[in-house]
């Protein structure tokens, strides 16, 4: 189906209507982070070409890259069959995990040699480098 903007704002938290947002690089197809995002936050990724958010944490708009200065430059925004979620195709400026890593999963859980295996043989272990330290971005928790 083709036509306006319309998408399946169906997820809802602290009464917020929202999509799933996946963001990806452009290059690599690297999956970056997942979060959420509500109306004004895609028009407004639409409209700047850089990449919003609804932060459920702290239930408001979230601009990427408003603390860290690492923003997300979007390249190609796509929708899935249900239109409940999105998958923007971005530029990363510096990391996109708060916890300093490029991507936000780096944390593996299995490899593919142990997947299909007994689950207890399976840990969750940290499989990337950081590319930052938080501390001197957000400061000290």
């Amino acid at each position: 189906m083709e036509g306006p903007l319309e998408l399946n704002f169906r997820h809802e938290v602290k009464g917020e209507k929202l999509v799933i947002a996946i963001a990806q690089d452009y290059k690599t197809s690297e999956v970056l982070m997942v979060a959420y995002m509500n109306k004004e936050a895609l028009e407004r990724t639409i409209e700047t070409g850089k990449a919003h958010y609804w932060s459920t944490s702290r239930c408001k708009l979230w601009f990427k890259g408003e603390s860290s200065g690492h923003f997300q430059e979007v390249h190609e925004i796509l929708t899935d069959c249900d239109e409940d979620a999105v998958l923007l195709k971005v530029k990363q400026n510096g990391g996109a995990c708060h916890e300093g890593y490029f991507s936000c999963f780096f944390r593996q859980i299995c490899s593919g040699d142990s997947v299909g295996q007994d689950a207890g043989k399976c840990e969750v272990r940290i499989v990337k480098e950081k590319i930052f330290e938080p501390e001197k971005i957000y400061g000290e928790k």
